[in-house]
């Protein structure tokens, strides 16, 4: 079972998850944390002002000579004389005896009729180096934060006491809750920013690869030749290896191109000679000369056309004008043909061959070559760019082709249909190898002029 290609990951949105994923969780890390310290510090601060509470009632409580306690009335907070205002104090006397606990002998008018949950065991509250105790009471869904202790009154007989300051949680829910709001709006405009400040500086970091890419396309499209333009530190090795690459190309390219010249003007010199030498020749050995001399001279234009296109092919931003080639070809042509009627019709738009000009050159010329041999008095051209390719077409009113196997074999090396006519019967085949070469086709079909309609498929230039 086969699979298809990935499809490419954008490295622009694995930067931005990867930094809102960071943002994210550093932003409630810090909201978590800041809120926790603040819980502390709030619950720590109302401990303190409970605490300066039972010191200034412990100073306070008296005992009468009957043993009645007194109580003065303390200017201090107001809500201890608020009813149910969430803060309290209660007063307990604890006898040394077996007799249980008399509850709240003295307490807040905050109170009411009400009495705080306080446990009976006289040692709840936990003898510390700081003479208090610390709990939590719980009480019908209610939640009080206390602070106790015990004192002894120098009167005789007068009993041991246990006073006892409370808070209601409400009232370190509320701050608490305003500083989470806040936070979170804070938290939420950093985040926001941060965020903000990653995609720019994203956009930022990626504008060299959009240049780069754009440098790369005009180079595909056959615009220029090297990357142009000037990059950051990091890519400037790339750029520099690419430039390199292309030029290596373009040096094996013309090294190629220098050898196949060289060996096409070795070849031909012989060749030459050799078909001269048996052109008066009419003895059979004569004759076989010149037909084994014209067969090399063949091969050899084939080969180099070949060699030629393979080398070109492997060039990076090759490209050439389409219009201008085909228009040389017709006034060449229409000086080879004087009776024939050459005629073009193609867009405005420039179109521009992915390709080596010498072979759209080779392709042209030998379709409009086969077009002039059977064409009656018209030949006409067509060109277009459909998406990515290039399309040509020479139609002819000619005989024509009128079976489709015999079209196809037209293009096989060596194959003429009419051995009267003129030709080696390697001109099309030619034209089907480079065609192919670069990745394209050649058909034959029946023309609307009523001949032969060849239709060639290349690559089309795409501007950047």
């Amino acid at each position: 079972m086969t699979t298809g290609p990935r499809p490419p990951y954008s490295l622009r949105l694995r930067l931005l998850l990867g930094t809102l994923t960071w943002v994210l969780l550093a932003v409630l890390a810090a909201g978590w944390g800041l809120r926790d310290l603040f819980a502390a510090h709030i619950r720590e601060q109302w401990q303190n002002q409970l605490v300066l509470q039972l010191n200034q009632l412990s100073g306070a409580v008296r005992s009468d000579a009957q043993g009645r306690l007194q109580v003065p009335l303390l200017v201090t907070d107001p809500r201890l004389t608020t009813p149910l205002s969430g803060l309290y104090w209660q007063i307990d006397s604890l006898n040394d005896g077996a007799a249980a606990p008399r509850m709240a002998v003295a307490r807040s008018r905050s109170l009411w009729d009400q009495v705080l949950p306080l446990p009976e065991d006289a040692e709840w509250h936990s003898h510390t180096p700081r003479g208090y105790g610390v709990l939590t009471l719980q009480d019908a869904g209610t939640t009080l934060l206390a602070v106790s202790r015990h004192i002894h009154l120098p009167e005789d007989a007068a009993p041991t006491l246990r006073i006892t300051v409370a808070a209601d949680e409400r009232l370190l829910a509320e701050p608490l809750h305003s500083f989470t709001t806040m936070l979170l709006v804070s938290l939420g405009t950093l985040a926001g920013g941060l965020l903000l400040a990653a995609v720019v500086q994203l956009q930022l970091a990626l504008r060299p690869l959009q240049q780069l890419r754009r440098a790369l396309m005009a180079v595909r499209s056959g615009k220029t030749e090297q990357l142009q333009g000037d990059y950051p530190q990091e890519l400037t090795p790339l750029v520099q290896t690419f430039n390199h690459v292309l030029a290596s190309n373009a040096d094996m390219v013309q090294r190629a191109r220098t050898q196949a010249g060289n060996l096409a003007h070795a070849l031909n010199t012989p060749l030459s000679i050799l078909t001269n030498a048996a052109a008066g020749d009419t003895s059979p050995l004569g004759q076989l000369v010149q037909e084994q001399a014209a067969s090399a001279r063949r091969q050899v234009d084939y080969h180099l056309a070949r060699a030629r296109a393979s080398a070109a092919i492997r060039a990076t931003g090759l490209a050439c004008p389409v219009q201008p080639a085909i228009a040389a070809l017709l006034r060449t042509m229409a000086r080879l043909h004087p009776a024939l009627d050459f005629g073009l019709e193609a867009p405005e738009a420039p179109l521009r061959f992915k390709g080596e000009e010498q072979d759209l050159f080779e392709m042209l010329g030998n379709l409009l070559d086969n077009a002039g041999k059977w064409a009656h008095r018209q030949v006409a051209v067509g060109c277009s760019g459909q998406e990515d390719w290039l399309l040509i077409t020479v139609d002819d009113d000619g005989p024509g082709i009128p079976d489709a196997a015999q079209r196809q074999q037209i293009f096989q090396r060596g194959q003429r249909l009419d051995e009267n006519r003129p030709g080696t019967g390697l001109g099309l085949h030619i034209v089907q190898e480079l065609a192919q070469t670069y990745g394209g086709s050649v058909q034959a079909q029946m023309s609307p002029l009523g001949g032969l309609q060849l239709q060639l498929r290349l690559p089309l230039a795409t501007s950047a």
